[in-house]
């Protein structure tokens, strides 16, 4: 058999799984809740599983990995700061999230917002809507670029139609299954992930000849810089800086945030923190280092984001390089899903439920979900055809966007008695626009700081003072 059709078998044995999922989870999809929130009856480890798929994706597998193959110990600042980010998530977010939830029967993070805030005119509601599709948008792409790289880097297959191969099947099972279907195909994308990551170092590092470290100094000794050859200096200590606070994207972006609200209980909670922290831990080290092997073993790529399925292609047998592609797929898939049902409820149940009132049944609620789901990934797809970004600049800047703008008030409105509406929605216009317009303008004069830091600072800085002035409004 050719090591095409072995590939591609695999492949489909996973679809398969996929679909299988969706139809098992179609029951829960009827309602509204059940479409976006699985009925808030996720068991803690599909919790943490899903959270930890949906926070990675094609960022960890081809992202950070091409990162480790540039910058080698460099990046393990990012795997440090992950690490702290989704610790915090579970442990300070996490419970206190899931009970404001539960008590408003909120579904989305723009219900949480508007009821905790008392915000009858629904300012914060549009904002938080305008700025999750603009995000997404972005967020999507990125994912669907990975797919073009994937299918073209495992089959004879080019970029384009790897898009839309990809994109399209993610979108299926989605638009059908809702968020229950998302969150337990998580799980098999995150064990698959798990596995790959696990396995891969082993095997590329065994494959480089001699002493693993050596080899490593004598392709580029900047690889075992953690400063990147930029000292102790200020643009060292920013690089560190920068690097440490992407975790903090796993404390505040809404598509991690639902997961806290769709657990069984709060009493699940501390279980769901140690398998994710495990998991993180395992994910960003793997790739790491399957990247610093890979720039020891094929040290001329021209796309640094490629050395994952490079080395799995070239260093593993037909059979073990298909179920390969499917782990790097599944990377993708585990996040493209989450932003999916994301944008989708924005636009269901804060626009047209919650803003302009349609008198409709649950059922048809639900169903038009389904059908937004599906435009929203179509437009993707064609959007992610001309658009060839890098995947982790671009994954950073989406989900620094989201971060930036709902972490601020979602921490303050969980912490902060005296945030008012005006503040909260201050701090959410605040956070995005900075981290935009830092991530456009501002970044080569400020020795490449991640615009996360700004914006949070001037997400904060804004609740605090706007809050101050209102504080009249903060009941009005």
């Amino acid at each position: 058999m050719s090591e095409t059709f072995i590939i591609s078998s695999i492949l489909a044995v996973y679809l398969a799984i996929l679909f299988a999922i969706a139809i098992w989870s179609r029951s829960a999809a009827g309602t509204l809740e059940g479409y976006y929130l699985a009925g808030r009856k996720l068991p803690f480890w599909v919790a943490a599983f899903s959270a930890n798929a949906t926070g990675e994706s094609s960022w960890l597998l081809l992202g950070l990995s091409g990162m480790g193959y540039l910058i080698g110990l460099h990046a393990i600042w990012i795997v440090i700061g992950e690490t702290i980010g989704i610790w915090l998530a579970w442990r300070l977010i996490a419970p206190r999230l899931k009970l404001a939830a539960d008590a408003q029967q909120s579904i989305t993070v723009p219900d949480l917002l508007e009821g905790m805030l008392n915000d009858t005119a629904q300012r914060i509601r549009i904002t938080a809507v305008v700025i999750i599709l603009a995000m997404v948008a972005a967020y999507v792409s990125a994912q669907m670029v990975a797919t073009g790289k994937i299918f073209s880097n495992f089959l004879p297959m080019d970029y384009q139609t790897g898009v839309i191969f990809g994109g399209v099947i993610t979108l299926a099972y989605t638009a059908y299954g809702g968020f229950k279907a998302v969150a337990y195909s998580d799980v098999l994308q995150g064990i698959l992930m798990l596995l790959a990551l696990v396995s891969l170092p082993v095997v590329a590092i065994a494959a480089v000849d001699g002493d693993f470290w050596q080899a490593v100094r004598a392709a580029d000794p900047l690889l075992l810089d953690v400063t990147g050859n930029l000292g102790w200096g200020l643009p060292g200590l920013i690089a560190v800086i920068s690097f440490l606070s992407i975790g903090f994207a796993f404390m505040a972006a809404p598509q991690l945030l639902t997961r806290f609200m769709a657990i069984r209980s709060s009493g699940e909670i501390k279980s769901a923190a140690r398998i994710s922290v495990a998991c993180i831990l395992a994910f960003d080290l793997g790739a790491v280092m399957v990247g610093i092997a890979g720039r020891v073993l094929f040290p001329d790529l021209s796309d640094a984001e490629t050395v994952f399925p490079t080395v799995a292609r070239e260093l593993l047998p037909a059979v073990i390089t298909g179920v390969f592609l499917v782990m790097v797929l599944a990377a993708v898939m585990s996040t493209v899903d989450s932003l999916l049902i994301l944008a989708s409820s924005a636009v269901v149940r804060d626009l047209l439920q919650k803003y302009l009132r349609l008198a409709w049944s649950d059922s048809r609620f639900a169903a038009a979900g389904k059908i937004v789901t599906a435009i929203i990934g179509v437009s993707a797809i064609v959007f992610a055809l001309t658009d060839t970004k890098v995947i982790f600049w671009f994954v950073v800047f989406a989900q620094t966007g989201l971060a930036s703008a709902f972490g601020p008030p979602v921490i303050c409105a969980l912490f902060y008695k005296g945030i008012t509406k005006a503040g909260a929605l201050a701090g959410m216009i605040g956070g995005f626009l900075t981290s935009t317009l830092w991530s456009m303008y501002m970044k080569p004069y400020s020795y490449n700081l991640i615009e996360g830091i700004p914006a949070m600072i001037a997400g904060f800085g804004l609740i605090f003072l706007v809050s101050r002035l209102t504080r009249d409004d903060k009941q009005g």
